[in-house]
């Protein structure tokens, strides 16, 4: 019986990495010098007919190409944009992702960095543990996140659970989507500009498309303010980051939480010496149950597809 390739194209949890090599023949493309992985990929295209990627490399146009057995690509995250589905579709390979399961981690994680940023939970910490304290006396006074109206640009899963963790902190929320939610009470902004001008806290929870790209731009950043505070759990390019590296520094933005960058895992370096600001390596759903939960997820889907089964979670 003919063992079943799945190419997995960057290292990602250990879990997923053994269950995959236990059950299939794996291919793991990292271990291909750069410059030969097309030449890695033309070699192993007939017994490739899965992938499994993430949103650092999915599957792009020239990857589909190669494999021309590929039959379903599973990835190891929500997001899409690293995944050609107009490509996919051509093909008829099916698409498959890992919704709600992280959804919890990445509201927790929204609200964990803005209490962070507006309480400079980071700076406190340092300034206790360098002796400023005994030296210095007590740190300055930082703002509260009760009662501050609260942004969500895109209300889907993670956005509406975003929303929910900040109502219990007494935040009035409001909200910018393609379309206006007909099932809540949040009020509706049909432009992010008007969203930004009307919060002090906006949040970034929305997919990465053509449209989205860059949503969060100077004039968005300067509507939010001196006092206002951008949290990004959604992708880096949301949001134009040498605008935001300015707009920190220019002291145009009060402050910022970031778990997501334009060219990860490079980070612009001015950020680095800000205390307005709180920097986390895209962990929004790293957590070892999310992961676990994941990664099951990503091998039901696989199990589901050469078994000729529904798949659980299907994309296309």
């Amino acid at each position: 019986m003919e063992t079943l390739g799945v190419l997995l194209t960057v290292p990602m949890d250990p879990y997923l990495e053994e269950e995959l090599d236990r059950r299939y023949n794996l291919f793991r493309l990292w271990e291909a010098p750069l410059e030969s992985r097309r030449d890695f990929l033309f070699t192993h295209a007939g017994s490739i007919r899965a992938l499994v990627g993430n949103t650092n490399a999915g599957a792009d146009a020239e990857t589909i190409d190669a494999l021309p057995r590929l039959e379903i690509v599973s990835t190891f995250s929500v997001g899409l944009d690293k995944i050609d589905l107009d490509k996919c579709l051509e093909r008829g390979i099916r698409v498959t992702n890992t919704p709600d399961v992280l959804t919890d981690d990445v509201a927790d994680l929204a609200i964990g960095l803005a209490i962070a940023v507006m309480r400079r939970i980071p700076q406190v910490d340092r300034f206790v543990r360098d002796g400023s304290w005994k030296t210095k006396g007590d740190y300055k006074l930082t703002t509260k996140l009760s009662g501050k109206t609260v942004g969500i640009i895109g209300l889907g899963r993670i956005g509406m659970a975003i929303a929910k963790r900040a109502e219990a902190f007494g935040c009035p929320i409001i909200y910018h989507s393609r379309s206006e939610k007909p099932d809540t009470n949040y009020k509706y902004y049909s432009n992010v500009l008007d969203l930004a001008a009307n919060c002090q806290v906006l949040i970034v929870a929305c997919s990465l498309t053509t449209e989205t790209r860059h949503i969060v731009n100077r004039k968005i950043m300067d509507a939010l303010g001196p006092k206002g505070v951008l949290i990004n759990i959604g992708r880096g390019l949301h949001v134009d980051e040498p605008e935001l590296v300015k707009s920190l520094v220019e002291g145009r933005l009060g402050g910022a939480g970031i778990d997501v960058f334009e060219h990860e895992p490079h980070v612009p370096e001015e950020l680095f010496g800000l205390d307005n600001v709180v920097l986390v390596p895209h962990v929004g759903s790293d957590t070892m149950e999310t992961c676990r939960a994941m990664a099951d997820l990503v091998l039901q889907n696989l199990e589901a597809h050469f078994s000729s089964k529904p798949l659980l979670t299907p994309v296309l």
